[in-house]
């Protein structure tokens, strides 16, 4: 009965970068997981019971209790399972990682994509834009191997599910060389060291079919912008 209770079960999402995270998280820290695919548009009883008020993946249950929020179940994570510490044990470093994760989710990532397929201001200015939010990662992980140092850790995990994974393949359908190497060396450096990781590979989604994921998705937010125009 406790090896049940201590079950971890993982709702997520082939396509979703959130769950891609979740996922290099608990493959980094050893953690059996049982994972439950879902549907994003039919949304399943279990998931609409255990996430009521976003309806979203992912959703890691643990003990029978649900975590709710990518960036929280990092964190979770972080404190139940103590090997290879995924957050800086700093508390400066710790909040630094926190700030940037945020500006990643809910600044960089919908003006690299949502503002470019939009392309309300025209799609020079918008490519401006998301470079100079781009620059501030350039300069944070300069000289570094990894957003977290020498190993992979928290930043990694957001940043490159965002940046490498969904960025640069939305941008390659797009035909946008939004980080040329001349501009952001460090940041292709960093990517470079990313595909070598075992754990990242084997959570990233297959290249054709998240890029035809990721084209619906555009259309579907151009389709709607115009609606509303």
């Amino acid at each position: 009965m406790a090896e049940k209770e201590e079950r971890v079960k993982l709702l997520g999402f082939w396509a979703s970068p959130f769950t891609c995270r979740v996922e290099m998280a608990l493959k980094l820290k050893g953690v059996p997981y049982e994972y439950l695919e879902q549907d994003i548009v039919n949304k399943s009883p279990l998931l609409l019971q255990l996430n009521p008020v976003h309806k979203k993946v992912p959703v890691l249950v643990h003990k029978g209790k649900p975590i709710l929020e990518s960036n929280l179940i990092l964190e979770y994570i972080d404190q139940t399972w103590t090997n290879n510490p995924i957050f800086p044990q700093d508390p400066y470093k710790k909040a630094t990682a926190r700030f940037l994760a945020k500006f990643v989710d809910e600044q960089l990532a919908p003006v690299g994509f949502r503002s470019l397929v939009k392309a309300e201001k025209g799609i020079e200015v918008a490519i401006k834009e998301a470079q100079e939010l781009i620059m501030f990662l350039e300069k944070e992980v300069t000289g570094k191997d990894f957003f977290g140092g020498e190993k992979i850790g928290f930043l990694d995990m957001v940043i490159g599910t965002m940046i490498p994974y969904c960025g640069v393949r939305a941008w390659e359908f797009m035909g946008i060389d939004m980080i040329p190497e001349e501009k952001f060396p460090e940041l292709n450096r960093w990517i470079k060291n990313l595909n070598e990781v075992e754990i990242v590979r084997e959570c990233v989604p297959p290249r054709e079919e998240h890029i035809e994921h990721l084209k619906r998705n555009a259309k579907r937010i151009k389709s709607a912008y115009k609606r509303q125009t």
